[in-house]
């Protein structure tokens, strides 16, 4: 199998509403990437991982889906992971306007 990504994980966005969510919604697309941060400080869930497009937060990974990746992400591998927009609906309420894919990238052939 030859392939630039590997599925990892699917989600929308936890706390949307309640961060910089609704500032940087219009400069999102399909396909924007984003990157993580361990936030190991977090006193409402100690596996927090935080999304953020540039300087603005986003919000979270749900916390039901938080728990392995906070772990590879703690250890300093977050460069196993790309991380993308895909789905964006002003429609649906903020906690499901912006759904996110993270990739597991390949590790280099030596």
């Amino acid at each position: 199998m030859n392939t630039k990504h590997r599925h990892f994980l699917s989600f929308h966005i936890a706390g949307f509403s309640y961060w910089d969510g609704c500032i940087a919604f219009n400069e999102l697309k399909i396909g924007t990437e984003l990157t993580l941060a361990r936030e190991e400080d977090n006193k409402f869930d100690p596996y927090a991982v935080a999304i953020y497009y540039g300087d603005y937060k986003l919000g979270f990974i749900p916390r039901s889906d938080n728990h392995e990746i906070s772990k590879f992400i703690e250890l300093g591998y977050s460069g196993l992971f790309e991380v993308r927009i895909n789905q964006l609906s002003r429609e649906l309420p903020p906690e499901q306007q912006v759904g996110v894919i993270v990739y597991i990238i390949p590790a280099k052939a030596e």
